[in-house]
């Protein structure tokens, strides 16, 4: 694995696991419609940590509502279904009100990819400066900065599998994360969440 900071990518040589085999089936769909950063658990799990998860975090930027019928009979095309309702206003309800649309393969409820629209600006940044590029062989993942993972799990979520998976990334990625950008996020996410 190679990180390389200034140019916001990790190239990542593994062998790639169900889980990832189907969140790339999913980002392929995405990406042809709107822009996406994974966020949370999944990428400990992507770095190599040896837990389940029944979920995959996804913030999309906020599309109108025929651009996300688009999307969703997309979606539906490639073997995808909505656990939340099927008509696609009652989705994009769920999507501008902030609350998660779940996406799963037809049949399968878990595991399910929990897409939202950034609600806060701490959320919306995650599209900025702050994503990273995953260079895998079979294609490329966008997620969250690896400060940003960290300071939300230890400083947010705070449950013990949150603060393994915090823990997890800066081992793995020891002397290559920034801690003053956690620090300063810290300071924010006190701010948002007393």
């Amino acid at each position: 694995m190679d990180y390389n900071s200034e140019k916001r990518e990790i190239k990542l040589d593994k062998e790639l696991s169900r889980l990832d085999k189907l969140v790339l089936r999913f980002l392929d769909v995405i990406k042809k419609h709107v822009d996406y950063v994974i966020i949370s658990g999944y990428i400990s799990i992507l770095f190599g940590r040896s837990r389940a998860t029944e979920d995959v975090d996804i913030f999309i930027k906020p599309l109108t509502y025929d651009e996300f019928a688009g999307l969703y009979k997309n979606l539906k095309m490639h073997g995808f279904w909505c656990l939340n309702a099927e008509n696609p206003e009652e989705i994009y309800n769920y999507l501008k009100n902030y609350e998660a649309a779940r996406f799963a393969e037809e049949g399968m409820s878990i595991p399910n990819f929990e897409m939202k629209f950034p609600k806060r600006e701490i959320d919306k940044e995650t599209f900025t400066d702050d994503s990273i590029n995953v260079i895998m062989p079979e294609g490329t993942i966008k997620i969250s900065s690896l400060e940003r993972q960290v300071a939300f799990k230890k400083y947010y979520l705070k449950s013990d599998k949150d603060l393994e998976d915090a823990r997890h990334i800066e081992e793995v990625f020891k002397g290559k994360i920034d801690y003053d950008k956690i620090n300063k996020l810290k300071v924010i996410i006190d701010n948002i969440w007393p």
